[in-house]
């Protein structure tokens, strides 16, 4: 633009220095050829206007398709699997074992009448409970310890998220982001089946206790031999 505005300022002072009208003739020949060279010259510089644009489209297109250098990703698989291991203590019932359901059965037998060994018993429920708990605290321990290593991934999406130059650069940090995300959902579900498993284990053994104090009441009244004065009785006898 500015470039056009300077060749119509010379056509002007052109046509004010216009010469004498004897040369009328010659002047308006010369006249023409200079409109003419004015016009090419408004031609090429639309041209370089144009090719200027383009090669600015150009330089865009590079930038909005380049790419990360690097990506960064927190250590899932390795927190995961920390968490799992860590719940898995003593007669814990840990969301992470594999026989789950197997061990649950065999410290939790429900109604059963054999209460001789009601107080063996009784200690296994209670550790079992105690175990489960203390994993589940454990398990929250190490995620926050595991918060250090967590806040050096924040800060480097903060500072890629800042940095970020063109849009394939700010999706594929928005991805990362978004990685984060799914990650931090993943350790708030490995804290919550912890947390499960311990009320769980908790309200089994108060159920169990139920159960197996009911089951002695009842084997007691209808099964069990009394020993007094040195002679035996069972349950309906004089």
């Amino acid at each position: 633009m500015r470039q056009r505005l300077i060749v119509m300022a010379a056509l002007f002072t052109l046509a004010v220095d216009s010469p004498p009208p004897a040369a009328a003739g010659a002047f308006a020949t010369e006249f023409t050829q200079i409109l003419n060279h004015a016009q090419l010259v408004l031609e090429y510089i639309r041209q370089g206007e144009q090719l200027a644009n383009e090669l600015k489209m150009y330089a865009d297109m590079l930038r909005n398709s380049g790419r990360l250098g690097g990506h960064t990703f927190g250590p899932i698989s390795s927190d995961i699997n920390a968490l799992g291991r860590i719940v898995q203590g003593g007669q814990a019932l840990a969301y992470s074992l594999g026989n789950l359901d197997y061990l649950f059965r065999t410290t939790y037998p429900g109604y059963t009448k054999a209460p001789n060994t009601y107080y063996l018993q009784y200690r296994d429920w209670s550790q079992t409970s105690l175990d489960t708990t203390l994993g589940a605290l454990r398990a929250a321990g190490l995620q926050g310890r595991q918060l250090t290593s967590e806040q050096a991934v924040e800060s480097s999406l903060q500072s890629m998220a800042q940095s970020a130059d063109g849009r394939m650069e700010a999706l594929q940090v928005l991805a990362d982001i978004n990685d984060q995300q799914v990650q931090q959902l993943m350790k708030l579900r490995a804290i919550m089946l912890a947390d499960m498993s311990s009320k769980q284990a908790y309200q089994a053994t108060m159920i169990q206790q139920q159960a197996a104090s009911q089951a002695a009441t009842e084997w007691f009244f209808t099964t069990g031999k009394v020993n007094s004065d040195g002679k035996s009785y069972l349950p309906g006898s004089r």
